[in-house]
């Protein structure tokens, strides 16, 4: 049974070392491109049609983001069996794997957040634009 387990514990070491690049290819990519590009949606325009034209940028980027996304949650899947083995020898890849599953998900949270933000503030600008505009016609049809 020890030997077993043993040989399970390396099949799971190189396994994990195949799917370890995709793990570095996407947390180089959260770090270097997807952290940035979600900083840049913090502070959004005060004109409707800035708000737009950011939203569109931002669907460009959620598009390549949220491929990233799926491509770290897919490689995750693959090591979902490491939580049953609590041998020392892969203690190490078990904590490298938890760093790469935590930075996903807080990646893929923020995301998530900032595209309902977005969203939100859109609807809510169209809807002050379009009481702007009924106002306007309002005080028009006022004066005549």
């Amino acid at each position: 049974m020890l030997s077993n387990k043993r040989i399970q514990e390396l099949e799971l070491v190189m396994e994990f070392e195949k799917v370890e690049d995709c793990f570095k290819e996407v947390s180089s990519w959260i770090e270097n491109v997807g952290r940035k590009r979600l900083k840049d949606t913090i502070n959004l325009d005060d004109s409707l049609e800035m708000l737009l034209q950011a939203q569109k940028q931002f669907r460009e980027f959620d598009l390549v983001a949220s491929e990233y996304c799926r491509r770290g949650q897919e490689a995750l899947k693959k090591m979902d069996r490491w939580e049953d083995f609590s041998s020392v020898d892969v203690h190490s890849y078990r904590v490298k794997l938890q760093t790469y599953k935590d930075q996903l998900e807080e990646f893929c949270t923020q995301l998530d957040e900032n595209r309902h933000r977005i969203c939100e503030t859109v609807r809510l600008y169209e809807f002050f634009d379009k009481v702007r505009q009924g106002i306007c016609c309002m005080e028009e049809g006022v004066k005549s």
